[in-house]
């Protein structure tokens, strides 16, 4: 079967529903099942600095007291999903070479372990994703050997979200045409695996599940 999960490292639904997605994953190829995982390009904020800025900031002057909100209410789910986020330290950045990165690390086999060290290093680190000595740092840390390819293929994949309809992540897309948006619980993962594993011949995307938590085009994420 395969999945592809479209998503922005700084998106932290997306890193929410990049955990639990990899447990009902794990699960189904324990039960025999095989699982090809691609991770997708998705930019939240395409005019984020290289250089970043503080994330809090950025929040507070787009979304004003709802800032505070929205934080609360993902630093308490991802707590109960063993995540320790650090929204104080967070650097909002652009996300472009680091979806290059991923890009390459999944020729080499790497491209979910580069993915989760991204978010890792932005939610909890307070690392800068846009800088290129951080992604070097990254990228040896996971194995990956940076060839400095993958651009083309990444602003390919992110023309096809728009043509997709991708309007918000996370977003996994089974065998091109079966859609589960949002940061679904564990268990509408695993339910959706199975189901799919099911299903043959139909052409149409169809969502499998109602849209659960996520981001938006706005950089607006559920509270």
């Amino acid at each position: 079967m395969k999945v592809e999960i479209f998503s922005d490292v700084v998106c932290p639904w997306c890193y929410i529903g990049h955990v639990r997605f990899a447990r009902a994953a794990e699960r189904f190829r324990a039960k025999g099942g095989t699982l090809e995982v691609t991770m997708r390009p998705y930019q939240l904020n395409p005019d984020a600095p290289v250089a970043g800025e503080p994330l809090i900031p950025q929040l507070e002057r787009k979304f004003g007291a709802n800032a505070r909100q929205m934080v609360d209410r993902v630093l308490s789910v991802a707590a109960a999903e063993g995540l320790e986020l650090d929204y104080d330290r967070a650097v909002s950045a652009s996300t472009l070479e680091a979806h290059r990165l991923i890009e390459v690390a999944a020729r080499q086999g790497l491209g979910e372990e580069m993915a989760e060290r991204l978010f890792r290093a932005h939610f909890g680190e307070g690392q800068n994703v846009a800088d290129p000595d951080v992604l070097a740092k990254l990228a040896a840390e996971t194995g990956v050997r940076d060839s400095g390819e993958g651009a083309e293929e990444v602003r390919e994949q992110l023309a096809r979200a728009r043509t997709l309809g991708v309007t918000g992540v996370p977003l996994f897309l089974f065998e091109g045409q079966y859609a589960v948006s949002g940061a679904q619980p564990e268990e509408s993962f695993t339910a959706a695996i199975d189901e799919v594993a099911e299903r043959t011949g139909q052409t149409p995307i169809i969502q499998l599940a109602a849209p659960a938590d996520g981001c938006d085009d706005d950089g607006y994420c559920a509270v």
